[in-house]
């Protein structure tokens, strides 16, 4: 899918012992062919139990997960919009990405200082956010020097272009970043291809400390990152990196006991991963056979050749139907003859958009 997720914090935040952990717990890169890795780029396979479920139901050969990647940006202070430390490198890096993973500071600590000498995650949180809106403000104002003399001399496109940037820049005035403001679905289309840095979703890992981790709710710090979160519609993840990068060293079993030891279900980590590939707009069909249980990604909203083609472009090409049955109804059946005899398998056709948690099996001629 080449979608990947930016990994961006303050300095003293714990953004890098989460890569750190991320880059531990992912696949090896030599997994994925064609596949060149930069040194702040991590891959790491998405953990879905329905990939277990599958493998116990058809016993095959082996079994793949599907997987993304997360980077590690380049470190921000105050001033990176305008070059300061390493903005530039900051700000170039988190254009290349599809979603943020902002990285907040929700724990005390003597030992480890903050770059504003306190802790306030809201005030790290806007710090950033600051920066990004500054650099899409000076974007738009460039962009408006250059429209808005065609749009005085009535031409209709430039005309419909300065009204979009126009109510982006009042957004970026008021501090408010591009994904806060309203658009149709025409006008989304233009402001897409802008390509600003406040338009790419986000969703916060607030980052406590191992006190916290069975029970964070009484983290004042969690709480007003939450809050703020709410605002926009975002998604707060609580973790804690320091464990989170112990557990990654660990097998699957010891894992376990350590999670049961802390009084958790899940790791932090795990939650993290599921909640940026929803971020993505990712989703997750599979293939099941004898030889091989498999885990696609694909991006929501496309239709059974397109994701017939992730596997190889000769079944988009030569794509004739999808025979399909949920994940639900082939657990349900215990069995794809069973599946099939209970009419829950189904033939689907070139306009069938794919539903997470499909099982499928494609039929094409080449």
């Amino acid at each position: 899918m080449a979608l990947t997720a930016g990994i961006v914090g303050l300095p003293n935040v714990g953004k890098s012992t989460l890569f750190n952990a991320i880059t531990k717990a992912g696949a090896e890169a030599a997994n994925y062919p064609f596949c060149t890795i930069d040194p702040n780029v991590g891959i790491v396979e998405v953990p879905d139990y329905r990939l277990q479920k599958l493998t116990e139901l058809v016993q095959p050969k082996k079994t793949v997960p599907t997987a993304f990647e997360f980077t590690d940006i380049a470190g921000i202070v105050k001033g990176a919009s305008k070059g300061e430390g390493l903005g530039n490198k900051f700000l170039s890096h988190i254009r290349q990405v599809d979603a943020i993973c902002h990285v907040v500071r929700c724990f005390a600590s003597d030992d480890i200082t903050h770059v504003s000498g306190k802790v306030d995650p809201i005030d790290d949180i806007e710090t950033i956010n600051l920066e990004l809106i500054l650099a899409d403000l000076e974007s738009v104002e460039k962009r408006i020097g250059r429209v808005e003399k065609m749009a005085k001399q009535k031409d209709k496109e430039a005309m419909y272009e300065y009204e979009i940037l126009a109510k982006l820049k009042e957004a970026f005035e008021a501090d408010k970043p591009a994904r806060s403001v309203e658009f149709t679905e025409d006008q989304m289309k233009m402001v897409k291809g802008l390509h600003l840095l406040t338009s790419k979703p986000v969703l916060y890992a607030a980052n406590v400390g191992d006190e916290d981790v069975a029970d964070p709710s009484g983290n004042e710090y969690v709480k007003k990152v939450v809050a703020y979160a709410e605002k926009e519609n975002s998604q707060v993840i609580v973790v804690c990196a320091k464990i989170e990068e112990e557990i990654a060293e660990l097998d699957d079993e010891e894992k376990a006991m350590f999670l049961e030891e802390l009084g958790i279900e899940e790791s932090g980590l795990d939650q993290l991963i599921r909640a940026t590939y929803d971020l993505l707009g990712l989703a997750t069909y599979f293939t099941a056979g004898v030889q091989e249980v498999r885990a696609w990604t694909f991006k929501k909203g496309m239709k059974a050749p397109q994701c017939a083609g992730i596997i190889h472009t000769d079944f988009e090409k030569g794509f004739i139907r999808a025979e399909t049955v949920s994940y639900d109804d082939l657990l349900a059946g215990g069995s794809m003859t069973a599946a099939r005899e209970a009419g829950k398998v189904r033939l689907e056709g070139k306009e069938y958009l794919v539903k997470d948690g499909d099982v499928i099996h494609f039929r094409f001629n080449v």
